[in-house]
């Protein structure tokens, strides 16, 4: 049964919505103001699959790439570009003014730069036996061959051929194979799940195909099966090696801009926490003008900031340790001795740390988020705790996407 509805606006998560008599419906790939003709989304009775755009929005453009709306991987490639960006700050207002934040939210920054430079691929023997290679369909496991990604890095050319020769050699069947690619500065970093335990027999192949296609290192769950040369990224004036499926900013620029505001906010510290620091992206840049104390829960990113550390010339002393600060958090005692504190948590936040940064009395406060949402839950500890939002500057590394990212200075109240 199919339904004409008009488009009231675009939601946080990037689909128009049209509001019924019955509630809201999301619409994909629509816009404000647009009129559609729609179907029932199969068991998702809130959604609904566009048919036909019975009278477009004057904002809407031509997707540049050809597996749009098949491929899940963007959202958005059919609106303006101002009414986008205009868009996606205000997902950061709204979710503020939800949480009784007053802030001035600065414009976004566009922080794709070259394009994203890890992809996660999936591999999977279809019921025809061919083998497809590519990403996910929208709300689906099947998958989409693709043969180009116009949002990738330059630097992961070749990772489409590389993950299609894998996937050839370790033959997935009923299970879908994901392969990660990591562009590095020396060749790709692959990191491959779901392919069961490799025989002893297959390393020479997969050795042959590492060797075709420039791969620096091969693992499997993270363990090493094959090595050509450490994948090293630099940060600043370091060189650090990439530990198997580490955490990195989506783009280099994004990590460069992200960093350089972070350092904007707390330039005056002579004694820095980075907490959930990962391999070091703002430590081992911060620590050229100050002392860092460096925390995180993954030994392995702690122990490759370590070394990119004591390897690096012209650093001020940085000291990393293991700490799982979800279970640990650094409590005021053991703050008392910085003048700043930095922390970059995953999605779900730290609210456990918030609270503990809350009670303390630590100078400035620099928050970095890829989660508004749960942001807008610890800004309003840090505020409750006598804390002042000065600045709220929201990233955009993730173009085509509904995530928007952010830097937040707090100070201490006077």
């Amino acid at each position: 049964m199919t339904e004409r509805l008009i488009i009231d606006h675009v939601g946080h998560r990037g689909d128009g919505v049209a509001v019924t008599d019955a509630g809201s419906v999301f619409v994909p790939y629509t816009l404000a103001g647009e009129t559609v003709e729609v179907e029932p989304a199969a068991s998702h009775p809130e959604r609904a699959r566009l048919l036909r755009i019975e009278s477009g929005s004057a904002e809407r453009i031509a997707p540049f790439c050809p597996h749009f709306g098949a491929c899940g991987g963007c959202a958005i490639q059919h609106w303006q570009q101002a009414a986008y960006r205009a868009w996606k700050r205000q997902i950061v207002i709204d979710t503020l003014t939800q949480a009784r934040i007053d802030c001035a939210v600065d414009e976004l920054i566009d922080a794709h730069g070259a394009g994203r430079r890890r992809i996660t691929l999936h591999a999977r023997r279809a019921g025809d036996g061919k083998l497809r290679v590519g990403f996910a369909a929208p709300n689906s496991h099947a998958i989409v061959p693709i043969d180009a990604c116009p949002i990738l890095d330059p630097a992961l050319h070749g990772a489409l051929d590389a993950a299609r020769e894998l996937a050839s050699v370790l033959k997935p069947a009923n299970k879908p194979l994901d392969i990660q690619v990591t562009a590095t500065d020396n060749g790709l970093d692959v990191d491959v799940r779901g392919s069961g335990p490799l025989p002893a027999g297959l390393i020479a192949t997969l050795s042959r195909v590492a060797e075709a296609h420039r791969l620096t290192r091969l693992t499997r769950h993270g363990e090493l099966v094959l090595m050509r040369a450490p994948p090293v990224i630099g940060i600043g004036a370091a060189q650090v090696v990439l530990p198997p499926g580490s955490f990195l900013q989506a783009t280099v620029t994004g990590e460069e801009t992200l960093a350089a505001l972070v350092a904007g906010h707390c330039k005056k510290a002579k004694h820095i926490a980075d907490l959930f620091c990962g391999v070091g992206p703002f430590a081992l840049r911060l620590a050229t003008r100050a002392r860092v104390a460096a925390l995180d829960s993954d030994p392995g990113a702690i122990e490759a900031l370590r070394k990119a550390a004591a390897a690096a010339h012209g650093l001020k002393p940085l000291d990393a340790e293991a700490r799982d600060l979800f279970r640990r958090p650094l409590v005021p005692q053991e703050l008392r001795e910085f003048d700043a504190v930095v922390f970059d948590p995953p999605r779900q936040g730290a609210e456990a740390q918030s609270k503990q940064l809350a009670a303390s009395k630590i100078p400035v406060i620099v928050a970095v988020s890829c989660n508004v949402a749960t942001f807008a839950r610890d800004a309003r500890l840090l505020l409750d705790g006598g804390y002042r939002l000065e600045a709220v500057t929201p990233l955009d590394q993730f173009r085509h996407s509904p995530h928007v990212e952010l830097v937040a200075k707090f100070q201490r109240g006077r």
